[in-house]
């Protein structure tokens, strides 16, 4: 172990101003603190904050980081408290030691949920003070380098893949490039030894073969750099085996045809000296395709810059020549620990400079609780990225794969939400489109747009799914109140009352409710009987006989996304007052069909036609059918939506063909799909909006007269 004189001579070889009294108070208090207790590996518990502490002064970190990491643990593994913290080492300390510490002194080993609420807290601590995640990036590194000593297999798997989800995302974020490294390849060790192995053994292999290889290549390329007045420092490094396994997944190719095994880092005087260097090198030697990125043009979301190229080089070797700055040599292995600045005591600490960290400080004010928190905060973290411009030149970074609408989103919630259009280089594209590097984006708004739940379904972005899920459940939330007051008035109304507010405030402690809103909403949605509201206002009141036809409940057509008033709805006899009704979409009933009632818990009752296939499901649980049938309903113009199943004619304008005589008939189209196609007819399954069975039926039949159709069926399932 790291003596106390030693630790903090350490700190104050980059620190003069080193805080000598408060490093040696804080390592004596955690070495009594911790007293007797040992780690798995037998060693006393002390020497891991002491390994910690060790970690960040390769850093250069100011002294109460280093404060921070002797006392990491103590408040979650110690009898020590948050005050007694202070009192040793001052409030600052105390405060960052709080944000590293998990919310109970129990390891959250396979509780993903207690995972999520310790993640969230650590999100929230960091943006407050970015020290706080180099303690904990420090203080997992070391867990790593010794979890072996962990007996339990599952245990240590499931370090090793929280290692590897979140804690390397978080330090290639924040730029501290060989942390992350080691934590991959320490935990790439764990979960697949055996690619590992195989890996290692061909890296020795290469080794043996030339064992001069690295010194030969730096020796040239000096000399060639020199013949063209460039001076520069040449270090060679080997990639690290998850890191080559990695690009043999990503690439699907084998480990002989990677082209940057080995790579090569030129750190030249200044910015002029790296684009003289990069002609230099591809004047001299042959480039290998597609391996040239210049990240000092567009830098790393991390202020990583650099300029990776790859070259058939000296002996005829396929490496990759990595060319920088020694400044932007500082920032990519360092990340954001180069940036403190001892001298002026002008420390960058405010993590909510990082746009990514907004970006998951913006996901957790959106997300429905901690553990989707840390869904969309794996796809917001955990993807390579692909670089886009707005009009105005700005750059913004998304996950591969993202749309128009991450782009919108990454932009700004407000432009994400009202988002109607994109113009991809100049071009109108479809919102799904997939963007690539160096996209020009121009997103055209409108103060009418919502987010479309369809979205959902093709964005990548964590920021962009948190805000489209939080809008459908508002959305979801309004129309399950909305029913859930329909059903209250009627219920009331049946015994001859009015329905309150005040009435329903009166019983919210009952229900278990917070507010009226969300006891209408727990009505509409079928966990609370609206009879059931009735008596808790009205203890003792007794129900009246209703006439069967009285016994008409309204549905809103949910499809529709279209907001329709009480008197449009449709209507269903044979309901009991109090729950929700959806209509099924296996068999897309309409007005006109016999059909039937499925109970369904939190779900109400979903209506199907009486031959949907989907009853089958349902034959042993007699308990949950109903007996129903359509209201009136002759009054409403609401449409259903009806799906027909059509053979065409693959031949030109059969669309418009059968699109024309729909319309005719006084039918929408709301959904198209070609199932399948061939040299003369072509199979479609289409919706269509119309108001019952008897409007489906003579849009079938004119269909049917049609000289482009084959054969036209109404669907089922």
């Amino acid at each position: 172990m790291i003596r106390q004189f030693q630790l903090v001579e350490a700190v104050r070889a980059y620190d003069p101003n080193v805080n000598e009294d408060g490093l040696n108070r804080a390592y004596v208090f955690s070495m009594k603190a911790h007293g007797k207790q040992t780690r798995a590996s037998g060693d006393p518990y002390f020497s891991h904050p002491l390994e910690v502490a060790g970690i960040l002064t390769e850093y250069k970190v100011d002294s109460a980081t280093i404060m921070t990491a002797l006392l990491h643990d103590t408040i979650e593994d110690t009898d020590a408290t948050f005050e007694d913290i202070t009192a040793i080492c001052g409030e600052e300390v105390a405060k960052l030691v709080d944000g590293v510490t998990k919310l109970t002194r129990i390891e959250f080993q396979s509780d993903q949920a207690k995972q999520a609420e310790n993640f969230r807290k650590l999100v929230l601590a960091m943006s407050q003070d970015i020290r706080v995640l180099l303690v904990k990036l420090a203080d997992r590194l070391h867990n790593m380098r010794t979890l072996h000593f962990i007996t339990k297999p599952e245990k240590r798997h499931r370090i090793a893949t929280e290692t590897m989800d979140i804690f390397a995302p978080l330090a290639e974020r924040i730029g501290m490039q060989e942390l992350k490294a080691e934590l991959e390849d320490l935990a790439f060790a764990e979960l697949n030894p055996k690619a590992r192995r195989s890996i290692t053994r061909r890296l020795e292999f290469l080794r043996e073969r030339g064992e001069d290889l690295v010194e030969k290549v730096i020796i040239e390329l000096k000399l060639v750099l020199a013949n063209n007045g460039i001076s520069a420092e040449i270090s060679g490094r080997e990639k690290t085996p998850y890191s080559i396994w990695r690009k043999m997944q990503t690439n699907e190719v084998g480990f002989e045809q990677l082209s940057d095994i080995m790579a090569f880092r030129v750190v030249v005087s200044n910015l002029e000296d790296c684009y003289k260097t990069l002609g230099v090198a591809h004047r001299r030697y042959p480039v290998v395709p597609m391996r040239f990125k210049d990240y000092i043009s567009t830098p790393k979301p991390n202020g990583y810059q650099s300029i990776h190229t790859g070259v058939f080089g000296p002996e005829r070797q396929r490496i990759e020549l990595q060319i920088r700055t020694s400044d932007m040599h500082a920032i990519a292995e360092s990340g954001v620990a180069a940036h403190w600045n001892y001298k002026q005591g002008e420390a960058s600490k405010d993590g909510k400079q990082y746009r990514w960290l907004r970006e998951l400080l913006d996901i957790l004010e959106h997300a429905d609780g901690p553990e989707e928190f840390l869904e969309h905060t794996k796809l917001e973290m955990f993807q390579d990225q692909v670089f886009c411009f707005t009009p105005r030149g700005d750059l913004i970074n998304m996950p591969t794969g993202a749309t128009p609408v991450d782009f919108a989103y990454a932009v700004h919630s407000e432009v994400g939400d009202r988002c109607v259009g994109a113009k991809i280089n100049g071009r109108m594209m479809p919102l799904r489109s997939q963007l690539r590097n160096g996209d020009q984006v121009e997103i055209v708004t409108s103060k009418a747009q919502t987010p479309s739940p369809t979205w959902e379904r093709f964005v990548v972005s964590g920021k962009a799914r948190a805000r489209i899920r939080r809008f459908v459940r508002i959305q979801e939330r309004e129309q399950y109140e909305k029913l859930g007051r329909s059903i209250l008035r009627r219920s009331f109304k049946d015994e001859d009352y009015e329905v309150s507010d005040k009435g329903l405030a009166g019983v919210l402690k009952i229900f278990q409710q917070p507010s009226v809103e969300d006891l209408c909403a727990q009505v509409g949605s079928g966990h609370i009987g609206g009879r059931d509201v009735l008596e808790a206002v009205y203890p003792g009141v007794k129900k009246k006989p209703e006439a069967p036809d009285e016994n008409i409940v309204p549905i809103s057509n949910a499809r529709s996304g279209s907001e329709k008033s009480h008197d449009e709805a449709v209507s269903i006899r044979g309901l009991i007052p109090g729950m929700a009704m959806h209509l099924a979409s296996c068999c897309h009933p309409l007005p006109g069909d016999r059909i039937v009632g499925i109970v369904t818990t939190g779900c109400g009752v979903t209506i199907h036609t009486i031959d949907c296939e989907q009853l089958k499901t349902y034959h042993d649980q007699p308990e949950r059918w109903m007996d129903i049938s359509w209201g009136d309903s002759t009054h409403t113009q609401q449409n259903q939506v009806g799906r027909v199943f059509l053979s065409v004619a693959n031949v030109p304008g059969a669309l418009g063909d059968l699109s024309m005589v729909i319309a005719k008939n006084n039918g929408n189209i709301s959904n198209l799909k070609i199932t399948n196609r061939a040299g003369d007819f072509y199979d479609l399954l289409i919706d269509i909006e119309v108001q019952n069975v008897k409007h489906l039926t003579e849009v079938i039949a004119a269909l049917r007269a049609s000289p482009v159709t084959h054969t036209v069926d109404r669907a089922r399932g």
